[in-house]
């Protein structure tokens, strides 16, 4: 058997773990995935309101202890001051997951500048600041991880995915390339890879999405994936599978079925 490339997680119990973009969707799941398990929780988002209504909504004991950080990603002084405070009150962090995101469908012949600017602040610059952040303190700790939610929309150009798409690819690229640089001093990164999930930004989408699946069956994921030690946590496999098998093939085959799956 093949050796995990991360550090498997053994328990959760005790472990100082920071979300950012847990008011809903993925990371508010995990929130409530990772509480239930013992997880000592700190939870960001852009909206302090939005987050203590994600912590009374999620119904979890562990919920309610969990330390509040308002900060917007694309804003580095406050992702800095969040992390400082975290750090003073915790004395560190163990594993740091960046599940902010934006989302856009947009096709080429509709580009909008300002949108893409919006979705390369939040989607690239955004997990950027985190790592800017994050990584030097894991390495004064000696120890630790981060994980960033990427996309399959990265794995190869989609329709209606102009922006989103590269912004995702560069994320892919990004965790990669940690890996390179941290694996050598104990630091785990997990790149996260989901297909569809049921979440507020996929309710814009106006085509079919194959194998959709809640954000609880993904969060249920992306933990499995850490406990195994993972690199990239990609789900659901019946779907990603399938486009990890396309990116292999010519382009022109490529382009055709494509088409024929989105009907786009």
């Amino acid at each position: 058997m093949m050796r995990p490339l991360n550090a498997p997680v053994v328990s959760w119990a005790g472990k100082r773990v920071w979300i950012i973009g847990a008011s809903t969707g993925i990371g508010a799941a995990l929130a409530r995935a990772l509480a239930e398990r013992g997880a000592r929780l700190a939870l960001s988002a852009r909206s302090a309101e939005a987050l203590a209504a994600s912590v009374v909504q999620g119904g979890v004991a562990g919920l309610q202890h969990a330390r509040l950080l308002p900060c917007d990603v694309t804003n580095a002084g406050a992702v800095t001051a969040a992390l400082d405070s975290l750090v003073a009150d915790w004395g560190g962090v163990d594993l740091v997951l960046v599940s902010a995101g934006a989302y856009h469908p947009m096709r080429a012949d509709a580009l909008d500048r300002e949108v893409a600017a919006h979705l390369i602040d939040t989607n690239l610059k955004g997990p950027l600041n985190v790592a800017a952040s994050a990584v030097p303190q894991l390495l004064r700790q000696g120890g630790g991880a981060i994980g960033i939610i990427g996309s399959v929309a990265g794995y190869g150009g989609l329709p209606k995915a102009v922006v989103y798409g590269p912004t995702k690819a560069a994320i892919i690229n990004l965790c990669e390339a940690m890996y390179f640089d941290l694996h050598a001093s104990g630091i785990g990164v997990y790149l996260i890879s989901p297909g569809f999930v049921r979440t507020p930004m996929t309710a814009a989408n106006d085509f079919r999405m194959p194998a959709l699946i809640s954000p609880e069956e993904a969060a249920r994921d992306i933990v499995r994936g850490m406990e195994a030690g993972a690199f990239e946590i990609h789900f659901p496999r019946r779907f990603t599978c399938t486009l990890k098998f396309l990116r292999l093939l010519p382009y022109r085959l490529y382009f055709a079925i494509v088409r024929r799956i989105t009907g786009l």
